[in-house]
């Protein structure tokens, strides 16, 4: 990947960034189009945001790719989503080799397919020590499925004696998420122009700067990304506090 200059500052621009990639049926219902020809498109999306968050320097990159609700679709729906999954893993492996690109899976992925679950296993395998940037896929993911899993976790702690109740800390809660070892989302973008967080990292996105657009996900590319991320550095974030 070429390193280009998009006017952005490097020492302000968001450490991680997640994307409730929404709109590739609303997209392919325009064109007269079967849904999964608008998931088939919306993969071209994905290659171009993973591309351009590479290229200015963002370290951690999160797409909301398959919810725990969206086993509830059609089956064919759902299996040519496997399959296309499948085969992009297949197909950008060597991508992510050649920048850097370390790809993990957040969610209860032993809900996917074996040979889906195989090939994610493969390539989580393969880029482990890359170290440009990670790219996490929220697979079979649900937040509220994440944050009963931490609690379960945390409550057998305390029932074998390793921990008291008044040591229970958000600090502690953060540590049994998927998301223990890296920062939460200073960003969070969603496409198709829903308001809704739709069940997508409810703990990690407390403080993060939220951007809706109206733009579907087929046709969400690298300009109105880098927008985005110039908007954000123009935004003071308080935390809570006062501002300056």
């Amino acid at each position: 990947m070429n390193s280009s200059n998009f006017s952005l500052t490097p020492e302000s621009l968001p450490k991680h960034v997640a994307i409730i990639m929404d709109g590739n049926g609303r997209w392919a219902k325009k064109r007269a189009l079967n849904r999964i020809r608008g998931h088939r498109e919306g993969t071209e999306s994905v290659r171009d945001i993973v591309q351009v968050s590479r290229e200015v320097g963002v370290k951690v990159l999160t797409l909301y790719a398959f919810s725990t609700e969206n086993w509830k679709r059609p089956s064919m729906e759902v299996a040519a989503l496997m399959k296309l999954l499948k085969n992009f893993l297949k197909s950008e492996l060597s991508e992510m080799m050649e920048n850097s690109i370390c790809l993990n899976a957040i969610g209860d992925i032993k809900k996917l397919p074996y040979d889906v679950l195989d090939v994610l296993s493969e390539v989580m395998d393969a880029t482990r020590q890359n170290q440009g940037m990670i790219l996490n896929l929220a697979l079979s993911y649900g937040s509220r499925h994440e944050l009963v899993r931490a609690a379960r976790r945390i409550a057998n702690q305390v029932k074998e004696g390793q921990l008291e109740p008044d040591e229970i800390t958000e600090e502690l809660l953060s540590s049994n998420l998927y998301t223990h070892n890296m920062p939460d989302p200073d960003v969070l973008i969603r496409t198709s122009g829903e308001m809704r967080v739709s069940n997508f990292l409810l703990w990690q996105i407390a403080y993060s700067e939220i951007f809706v657009t109206k733009t579907l996900w087929p046709d969400f590319r690298r300009e109105e990304f880098i927008q985005i991320l110039s908007d954000y550095q123009k935004r003071e974030r308080r935390f809570g506090l006062t501002g300056a």
